[in-house]
């Protein structure tokens, strides 16, 4: 089989490798695409923006052949091809790095990366050879013999990419590749993109974060409900012009400008901690947070962030310490209880956690609140009660769905997440736990919750937020907290802070 290097050199530089026209893909209820057009050269990065639902990621399936296009027709590298399957468009040199790494902890980066393609150079000798080769080549740094478990998110990334440019791509889509990721990690990444289009290869990036699409992108493809807009130079645009372009409006900012910090405890943490199988994975975690504030927590993921979530709200019951809702010691209460006591949760992984994904919107309204009203009459769910409440949600959060019959799993992600928020807001809760709110939104959607999130705080809601997104943690948030390997390590003020002193604690850098 060809390797990447040889793959990547067919095409010259800046030769069309990848020609679409006239895509277009309907699912029933959803127009997704229709008369899409896109044209990505050979080294260079091509990024894709839109709205959430706009199309992007059926595009980008079908082009990595998880799915098959209504109409139109796809050349790669000048050759009409048919795909029927993600090997089908491997064989013709793309690869796909979806945004939640598909690695196996457990075992090493050499097993990961010939997991699937143990025919190409075996799983001994000569695979460690061509990924030394392969890493070498394109700057990755990615040692074959650790665990991933030992890694950090940066260089499982890394491990991603090499394993798409092992099967011998030289078309590679990223999708949202730096939402987990803190600045110093995303400007690794960048460098090892711009070694890879140096190289000839063709990068496709998919991402809402504009300042970092121009930055790195060669070309910007916008896309609206479905259909190309316009395909422009990096350098011609800026981040107002291209949220424009897509949304209609310009950038949002996440800043909360006043503050409305009381006195009142709403939510009190004390010596928390859990035991991990070689170390603590929460380890004395110590905060309060007052009503009127939101209290941001930064950190690499993996770092214990989910586990403090899982520990406020009951899920973890072999937890020490203490959790106070406004006054109230949780102890022992189950995590209905803890939500009947006031919390809304917006979980980090919306489809594994907030949603039914093959149950009605308004059903997945009731999801989690089906002892309260409006979803209760008597002991019974009020159908009507909870099916009115969801148009109001749909409305009022700009939940774009012909129905709300419609499937959850139909919606774009960024609509499940309108909807989830909108959900956890309904019952006028006095605490917010709010995990990656804006993960994988657009620019309109990512505005529309900073609003709601600001509202709700100037009407007294705590809020312990945690993200990925530093601009976001600094423009929320009153107080920001650093945790690492399960420990809060730092305290730093928004005011103040950048976003690189951040990603310095984060890391564990000057320990």
């Amino acid at each position: 089989m060809t390797t990447s290097t040889e793959t990547a050199s067919t095409a010259a530089q800046g030769e069309v490798v990848v020609r679409l026209r006239g895509i277009g893909k309907t699912f029933p209820g959803v127009v997704a695409n229709h008369d899409v057009n896109l044209d990505v050269k050979s080294g260079t990065v091509h990024a894709i923006v839109g709205e959430n639902g706009s199309g992007k990621s059926t595009l980008m399936k079908i082009l990595y052949g998880v799915q098959k296009p209504d109409s139109g027709t796809i050349e790669i590298h000048g050759e009409q091809v048919s795909l029927s399957s993600p090997a089908n468009a491997i064989a013709k040199g793309v690869g796909m790095v979806f945004q939640h790494f598909m690695l196996a902890d457990n075992l090493t980066v050499l097993e990961n990366v010939v997991l699937g393609a143990e025919k190409l150079h075996g799983i001994g000798s000569e695979a460690r050879k061509e990924i030394l080769r392969v890493s070498e080549n394109y700057g990755l740094a990615i040692d074959p013999d650790v665990l991933v478990e030992e890694l950090g998110v940066g260089a499982r990334q890394r491990i991603e990419i090499l394993k798409v440019l092992y099967r011998g791509a030289s078309i590679i889509i990223l999708d949202e590749p730096t939402a987990v990721l803190v600045p110093q990690e995303v400007d690794e990444l960048f460098d090892n993109l711009r070694e890879l289009k140096q190289e000839g290869l063709a990068v496709i990036f998919i991402s809402h974060k504009l300042d970092e699409v121009l930055s790195v992108a060669d070309t910007v493809t916008v896309i609206r409900r479905g259909a190309t807009i316009d395909t422009v130079d990096a350098k011609s645009v800026n981040s107002h012009q291209l949220a424009e372009m897509m949304v209609g409006s310009e950038l949002p900012s996440p800043s909360t400008e006043s503050s409305t910090v009381t006195d009142e405890v709403v939510l009190e943490v004390t010596g928390v901690s859990l035991a991990g199988p070689s170390r603590p994975l929460l380890d004395d975690i110590n905060f309060t947070i007052h009503k009127g504030e939101i209290l941001g927590i930064a950190g690499v993921e993996g770092n214990g962030q989910s586990e403090l979530v899982e520990a406020i709200m009951g899920m973890r019951p072999d937890t020490t310490g203490h959790v106070e809702v406004s006054g109230k010691d949780l102890g022992t209460a189950s995590t209905r209880e803890r939500r009947e006591s006031g919390i809304g949760y917006i979980p980090a992984d919306r489809q594994r956690h907030g949603l039914l994904l093959d149950a009605s919107i308004w059903e997945n309204r009731v999801l989690g609140h089906q002892t309260r009203e409006p979803n209760i009459a008597g002991p019974f769910i009020d159908r009507g009660g909870a099916r009115k409440d969801t148009q109001r949600i749909v409305d009022e959060y700009d939940v774009r769905t012909p129905s709300i019959d419609v499937l959850a799993r139909a919606l774009s992600g960024g609509n499940q997440q309108k909807l989830i928020i909108g959900r956890e807001m309904s019952d006028a809760p006095s605490l917010l736990i709010a995990a990656h709110p804006t993960r994988g939104v657009d620019v309109g959607a990512q505005a529309a919750i900073w609003d709601h999130i600001k509202r709700a705080r100037h009407q007294g809601l705590a809020v312990l937020l945690i993200s990925a997104d530093l601009d976001e943690l600094i423009g929320l948030s009153d107080n920001i907290q650093v945790i690492l390997r399960g420990k809060l390590v730092g305290e730093f003020d928004p005011a103040t802070v950048t976003p690189q002193q951040l990603g310095s604690a984060m890391t564990g850098a000057g320990e």
